[in-house]
């Protein structure tokens, strides 16, 4: 069973209502590659950073759980990045973890650099006072170990839903921009991350809602 269906707009008066219910809340934005889960939480962060105070707000990406290029060439993976096995998943458990606690003067995350396609370490700060973490990446909602107990740790877990005819030329044009050539960057969409789109499609199931992206 598909669960109920909301628009940008009321995701974002949605995430608002979590920011202000008086203890932090930490949403899960889940869905396939090119969904538009990173320009929906920065939507999101932006939008209940304006209307609650500024730091009120903080996204933090699964993405920056990334296994370092080094990393994934010495166990073979590097021709299919951004797999579920390419992915620190207990690192990123364990963060989610300490966010949902909120016991900690501050927590540091790491981000994604697609500049240098590689993570960055304590680059993002979630401070004690922070209100709603927003995370999203693709395999929030997926029921192998150790991903599994995430969707019990969120406040609510969103699912992006998009035409996938959109969706892989968002991608096709995200490659291009860094670097690759069009034969290349379509390529990459339709080989390697639609590989990683039909493992994600069925853990809609286990989303809070869904967002039409």
């Amino acid at each position: 069973m598909l669960p109920p269906e909301m628009s940008v707009d009321d995701a974002v008066d949605r995430a608002i209502r979590l920011a202000t219910d008086g203890q932090r809340a930490v949403l899960g934005i889940a869905g396939a590659p090119g969904a538009g889960k990173s320009t929906l939480a920065r939507r999101i962060v932006a939008r209940v950073d304006a209307a609650l105070g500024a730091g009120t707000a903080v996204q933090v990406p699964m993405d920056g759980f990334h296994l370092a290029n080094t990393a994934l060439d010495a166990l073979g993976r590097h021709d299919r990045k951004g797999a579920i096995d390419t992915f620190d998943g207990d690192g990123y458990v364990a963060l989610v973890r300490r966010l949902v606690a909120g016991d900690e003067a501050v927590v540091w995350a790491p981000d994604f650099d697609r500049r240098v396609d590689e993570p960055v370490a304590g680059s993002i700060a979630v401070p004690q006072r922070t209100r709603l973490v927003v995370s999203e990446g693709n395999y929030l909602l997926d029921d192998s170990d150790p991903w599994a107990v995430l969707a019990d740790l969120f406040t609510e877990t969103w699912f992006c839903a998009v035409d996938d005819t959109v969706r892989v030329d968002r991608l096709v044009g995200r490659h291009m921009r860094h670097g690759r050539d069009h034969e290349a960057a379509r390529t990459w969409a339709v080989e390697v991350d639609g590989v990683n789109a039909v493992r994600v499609a069925p853990t809609v199931t286990r989303a809070s809602r869904t967002v039409r992206t």
